[in-house]
């Protein structure tokens, strides 16, 4: 299969990527941001590797939101 340009892509099909790009670079924005924000301790695992983790597509800030931050408890 040949490689699109964007100029070849519907109007729609602009739209998606677009809408995707931004979901993505907000989701990892905001990981980057907590990962940073945060103390070592409240973060499972290290920093450094959280924060390459957050690099990969969607899977990434997923991931570090799901696994990556310890339950903070509140007696």
């Amino acid at each position: 299969m040949a490689r699109k340009k964007w100029s070849d892509l519907t109007t729609a099909e602009q739209a998606v990527v677009l809408v995707a790009g931004s979901v993505q670079l907000a989701l990892a924005a905001t990981a980057w941001v907590d990962l940073a924000t945060r103390d070592a301790s409240e973060i499972d695992g290290s920093k450094v590797k959280w924060a390459a983790i957050i690099a990969v597509n969607f899977v990434g800030p997923l991931t570090y939101f799901a696994k990556g931050r310890k339950a903070i408890t509140t007696a």
